[in-house]
């Protein structure tokens, strides 16, 4: 009988140790086919003569995996899509990469997840200029920054949980950039100095959970320049 308790505290330690190591990342990954190319949510041009696709090498095509734009019909590679890798982005399942293309087919974003956490998903979103079978990074503006003065970048175990950037195009030059982010703070300073951009919930241990979005209008101009629009309350994330 004394075994016996003695194994069950023993096992109940072991328990208790392991749920206190930090969790691992949980990647959406997939299985290409050779020489095979998926395309990504919303991949397909307005002009339906480019997509956005994910490759990879290795066994299953997703080690070392990049996004590419493909020439159509036939999908053949024009070029990478810069910044956008296996040092940023550990999923290789190409529904959980995002395009939003301009209507003549000129500039796409790009949303993709480069960290995951338990209790926390942080999102980059990329913008490029596609003109002679290349893609080209261009800046897109921090609203976060533009309305609080400073930048926040994630990391392990930091306040900032979640965001999810999007872009919603309203003409050729023009598009709507929404920026939702979700933070778990010990104080309400945030919420209370940007309360037109904040919801603020009070959670069962003491602190607080800060729901912040901005959203506002971005005009492209000549020399890979904007225009940033007012800004104004943007969409909350579920």
């Amino acid at each position: 009988m004394i075994l016996v308790r003695l194994r069950c505290v023993i096992l109940a330690a072991l328990v208790a140790v392991l749920a206190a190591l930090p969790q691992a990342r949980a990647a959406a990954e997939h299985t290409y086919p050779k020489d095979g190319y998926a395309i990504i949510i919303g991949g397909w041009a307005p002009n339906k003569r480019l997509t956005i696709a994910t490759h990879g090498v290795g066994q299953g095509r997703h080690d070392n995996l990049h996004l590419y734009l493909l020439a159509e019909p036939g999908r053949r590679p024009l070029a990478t899509l810069d910044g956008i890798g296996p040092d940023n982005n550990f999923d290789t399942d190409p529904d959980v990469f995002y395009a939003a293309w301009s209507p003549d087919s000129h500039y796409v974003a790009v949303s993709f997840r480069n960290a995951r956490e338990i209790g926390t998903e942080i999102w980059s979103l990329y913008l490029y200029v596609v003109e002679a079978g290349r893609a080209r990074r261009i800046d897109v503006p921090d609203l976060f920054r533009e309305l609080t003065g400073r930048t926040v970048e994630f990391k392990a175990g930091g306040d900032m949980k979640s965001n999810f950037p999007t872009v919603e195009w309203r003409s050729p030059r023009r598009f709507r950039l929404n920026d939702p982010r979700t933070f778990i703070r010990d104080d309400t300073a945030l919420a209370d100095k940007f309360s037109d951009f904040s919801l603020l919930t009070r959670m069962k241990d003491g602190r607080y959970k800060i729901h912040f979005a901005v959203k506002a209008n971005v005009t492209l101009g000549r020399g890979d320049r904007y225009r940033l629009g007012p800004l104004r309350q943007g969409a909350f994330r579920e």
